[in-house]
């Protein structure tokens, strides 16, 4: 294969004159001792580990389908042995003996039965340590918005920046012609054009400036962010280009920090990097590849937060000469369909997996709950990729994101007819009340109000609700659901409403008036998702004095605790219904329970109110407990390849 050529940029080329006598990360990762991780933190410890990839038998891979972890038994592996074309071969051996009879950790140990490191959030004194944080993304709230994405990356820098943090969010500068172009209008170029070396020639991007709550937000701008449609697709479906455009964003992301003087000076290369999905999973391959042969970024570190597993950003394997990478890192993105699911009995499975390349080379992993970090390494949740999360789960830690607490608030929120809190709940019933004359149905305070908010699709398991639904209305109860989704469950909704005129009601479409009047006015909240990352709903419901039923998956499970009114001497503890598995059966089985609860038990009902409204679902919650996945990711030394 023919050689690239990869261009530093003018703050690269100034490196490698200033460090031209020093040995940068040639192969083998920098070495120190176990006793130094106890010291101060200025004091970074570094431990010997060595990761590497092995071609054609002679390369170990740390991450490929097809090749285990190697790790020497009698001692540590530190130098790296090379033939004549500078590949590695092979490294040196020292027993254990000489070094140490205490093991070397790269991060902190985890017990084997684990599958990710728990993190106390009781702590809520500002951090000890501040980092230069810079989040990569797809869309970032309120600039651009799919998902729960946006969500995260419009909040959580925000947090951070908050407690003492430089944070900087790079996402691209969509514009398609229409109002929403209005959102960037506050970005101002920087007149810095940075050009990248990818897909076999240079592409000059811009890039845009916005200081806004404590951040700095970074907007890459070119053409190919110029279209109608959603970040990722269209009405035809998704973009044919995503990868060009995403490999843009990567490089992009990895020039700011180098070359914007935002607030007078550059973030500079000792940054740490947050790369969400796979739109930004080439982000750590870079920093090890590109840059850190060359002196820069060697005191950088990188996170890679999973929000979505099923989306890898997979393509066939020849389009790898399109990421700027030199030939030798090919296997950090290798990829082989099994073979049930190649096309044709000739096709050789092979392809490259952007995310799978940011796990394999990414200092430490999360995900979007604790559940969610679990499921990823069983085959159920994996989607392929479960085995090499597996033998990475001692970086790999879950935390549920936070809500923003200024839009969902019953004591402030504007869209409701009546305010409430927690110390005085008499305008829930009163929203209640309202909710119920909106919709046409009768106002009948003594009724359990069930309530469901979501996408109409098989993930949100509304065929199991729907359902389930013509034997819930036997009994007295009412049932409202909002969505929109596919066809067939929206006309099942409208079936529903016209048979069951005083007790169900049906809104096709989304609107975010009604979504907060619903969780509001509703007595529970229903979620029989089939999976959830995470999940929004049912902490939105527990902050508004609803109490959720929801399948025990995902962040779900980590989110609500099952209703126990015989813990504490009598007392009751729990936050809702949590059931298993997922059937008709058991949703009406868990539904039945709380409508009894809610019309027969006012005083255990009211303390499961509370005990979801005293919950701590902020933001700033999640950011204690990202900062101490940062402190743990600067304890080793950073991927060197």
């Amino acid at each position: 294969m023919e050689a690239l050529q990869i261009a530093p940029s003018k703050y690269l080329a100034a490196k490698l004159v200033q460090s031209s006598g020093i040995n940068c990360f040639s192969g083998v990762r920098r070495l120190g001792f176990a006793s130094l991780l106890y010291g101060k933190r200025k004091h970074r410890s570094f431990c010997a580990r060595a990761r590497s990839y092995k071609e054609e038998g002679e390369f170990v891979s740390r991450g490929s389908g097809n090749a285990q972890n190697q790790e020497a038994e009698g001692g540590v592996l530190v130098g790296a042995e090379r033939d004549g074309t500078d590949s590695v071969v092979g490294f040196r051996f020292i027993p254990h003996s000489v070094i140490s009879d205490e093991r070397v950790l790269e991060t902190q140990e985890a017990e084997a039965d684990k599958p990710s490191e728990e993190i106390s959030t009781s702590d809520t004194t500002p951090p000890s340590t501040t980092y230069n944080v810079v989040f990569v993304t797809s869309e970032a709230a309120p600039y651009s918005k799919t998902g729960g994405l946006g969500d995260v990356c419009g909040s959580l820098p925000i947090a951070l920046a908050a407690r003492g943090h430089r944070v900087m969010v790079v996402s691209p500068r969509y514009m398609d012609g229409g109002l929403s172009d209005k959102k960037f209008a506050n970005a101002v170029d920087t007149e810095k054009p940075t050009k990248i070396h990818c897909f076999g020639g240079v592409q000059e991007v811009g890039l845009f400036h916005e200081y806004r709550a404590g951040v700095d937000w970074v907007f890459v701008d070119h053409p190919s962010y110029h279209r109608p449609g959603t970040p990722y697709g269209d009405g035809f479906g998704a973009f044919g280009d995503n990868q060009f455009r995403f490999t843009l964003l990567c490089h992009a992301a990895c020039e700011a920090p180098l070359v914007l003087p935002l607030g007078g000076y550059t973030y500079g290369d000792e940054c740490l990097f947050i790369a969400n999905d796979w739109h930004a999973g080439l982000v750590p391959v870079l920093l090890a590849a590109k840059y850190r042969p060359h002196g820069v970024y060697k005191d950088a570190r990188s996170i890679i937060v999973i929000h979505n597993l099923a989306h890898q950003g997979v393509e066939p394997a020849v389009t790898y000469k399109n990421f700027g990478l030199p030939p030798g890192w090919y296997k950090a993105l290798e990829w082989v369909f099994p073979t049930w699911a190649r096309t044709h009995a000739l096709d050789p499975g092979e392809a490259v997996n952007v995310l799978k390349s940011a796990i394999v080379t990414a200092d430490r992993i999360v995900t979007v709950s604790q559940g969610y970090a679990w499921e990823i390494t069983t085959p159920d949740g994996g989607y392929g990729l479960q085995e090499l999360l597996s033998s990475r789960k001692s970086v790999l830690t879950g935390i549920t994101n936070g809500v923003d607490t200024d839009e969902w608030n019953p004591s402030t929120d504007a869209h409701l007819p009546s305010l409430y809190s927690i110390d005085n709940l008499s305008g829930k019933a009163e929203c209640k009340a309202a909710l119920q004359a909106e919709l046409g149905l009768p106002v009948r305070p003594d009724c359990p109000l069930i309530g469901f908010i979501g996408r109409l699709d098989y993930q949100k398991g509304v065929d199991i609700l729907l359902s389930a639904a013509p034997h819930l209305m036997y009994d007295d109860v009412q049932l409202v659901m909002l969505g929109s989704g596919e066809k067939q469950y929206e006309d099942w909704m409208r079936q529903l409403e016209s048979t069951y005129k005083d007790k169900y009601r049906g809104w096709v479409g989304f609107n975010v008036p009604i979504s907060h009047r619903i969780t509001a006015g509703c007595d529970i909240l229903v979620m029989p998702s089939r999976f959830e990352l995470c999940g929004l709903n049912q902490l939105y419901a527990m902050r508004y004095g609803t109490v959720p039923v929801v399948h025990s998956t995902g962040g779900l499970r980590d989110t609500v605790q099952t209703f126990d009114p015989y813990a504490k001497e009598g007392a009751g503890e729990g936050t809702g219904w949590a059931f298993s598995p997922l059937t008709k059966d058991s949703l009406l089985t868990a539904l039945q329970r709380a409508v009894l609860t809610c019309r027969e038990h006012k005083t255990s009902w009211e303390g499961l109110m509370k005990r979801g409204m005293e919950k701590n679902t902020s933001w700033d919650n999640a950011a204690v407990q990202y900062e101490q996945v940062f402190d743990w990711a600067f304890i080793d030394p950073p991927y060197a390849g």
